[in-house]
């Protein structure tokens, strides 16, 4: 039998009723009130996440930047502090050993979020790309992290700590110690709502997520909601729209490389074999994780990665992985276990209605 981790809040989860399973090695809410009304609460008012599985590692010492630079894709020259950025961890031949997260937190001194399954991997694979004089640490198990998340996210996230946050613009955090210990609060996060994401001690995570889940405007969301939520949205999952086996050029995330080369895999990404496409169908029949995807003329060109029933669209949604000299084709084939379902190629987001960048009076 699988041996779990637990979060601050599997207990919590637990007791209240949430359906669990694994994810990422640890025990993990998929759902508590239903799906569709998670994720709809979300779109709406406001959603809470235990994201406590995600790893984090801090760095600092004089030449941090100039040896981080070299080690990821992100551009750090222009990442000044109280500012994140999305970007990529790769392999020698451009692959992504995983997507990640790169704050700012001062000169020299960054915080580096990543995915819970990758943690091990990618603090073996950083440690060995940075010289011995920096410091590099691993503090994934004291560090909690909350998600709050959908268009009343601001106006609770005040209620919990005081004062105004209409400031802290998208891509951008602050630290503050307004519950009498240090947190980080990023206005980021996997919804395309409007959101925040709270970094605290591992051992105040608890007290905090009962203080927002006893708002009357917030809901606890599980891991089957946040799916349908960041799919709506096209934003990708690794260890399925992004692999070690493909570079973030074919995952359609090229714009956020950093034009210098210098860093491991840049040399990698210029061969393109496939194409991540977004791909809707109508009906509620759904494409699932390895359908095949084909040509209107029978031929194979592909897999589905991700696929779902979107509920703020109505119908079905899928991201696809199809042969580069494909990929700019209108329509194609799934093949599920029970029919051919035809899909046709859109631009995403698939869900265009998200609050995630508005501008806050």
């Amino acid at each position: 039998m699988e041996s779990l981790a637990i979060t601050p809040l599997t207990g919590w989860h637990r007791e209240h009723g949430a359906k669990m399973a694994p994810f990422a090695g640890f025990d993990m809410p998929v759902q508590y009130q239903g799906i569709i009304a998670e994720h709809k609460h979300t779109r709406t008012k406001c959603g809470i996440f235990d994201i406590c599985h995600m790893g984090e590692f801090t760095l600092s010492g004089a030449g941090a930047k100039d040896a981080l630079n070299k080690v990821v894709s992100h551009d750090l020259n222009t990442l000044g502090p109280g500012k994140c950025r999305y970007g990529f961890l790769l392999n020698a031949a451009g692959g992504i050993n995983d997507d990640l997260i790169v704050y700012c937190l001062a000169e020299d001194e960054y915080m580096l979020v990543v995915n819970g399954a990758c943690r091990a991997g990618d603090f073996a694979h950083i440690k060995a790309n940075l010289p011995d004089s920096l410091a590099f640490t691993d503090v994934s198990d004291e560090t909690g992290k909350i998600d709050v998340q959908g268009p009343e996210s601001l106006a609770v996230i005040e209620s919990l700590l005081g004062g105004s946050w209409n400031h802290v613009k998208y891509f951008n955090f602050e630290s503050t110690d307004a519950l009498g210990y240090p947190m980080i609060v990023s206005r980021t996060g996997y919804t395309g709502e409007l959101g925040y994401e709270l970094y605290l001690p591992a051992d105040k995570a608890l007290e905090v997520w009962e203080k927002l889940a006893a708002d009357e405007r917030v809901v606890p969301v599980g891991l089957g909601a946040r799916d349908t939520l960041r799919l709506e949205i096209g934003y990708p999952l690794y260890g399925q729209d992004l692999d070690t086996e493909h570079t973030p050029v074919e995952a359609g995330a090229g714009f956020f490389l950093k034009k210098e080369s210098g860093y491991i895999g840049k040399s990698g990404l210029g061969t393109v074999r496939k194409s991540l496409v977004a791909l809707t169908i109508d009906g509620r029949r759904t494409a699932r994780h390895y359908d095949k995807v084909l040509l209107p003329s029978g031929k194979e060109t592909g897999m589905v990665t991700s696929g779902s029933f979107a509920p703020s669209l109505g119908h079905c949604i899928a991201l696809a992985y199809v042969d580069a000299a494909d990929a700019e084709g209108d329509t194609f084939l799934i093949r599920t276990a029970r029919a051919d379902l035809e899909a046709k190629k859109v631009a995403l987001p698939f869900y265009k209605e998200g609050t995630a960048r508005m501008k806050l009076d």
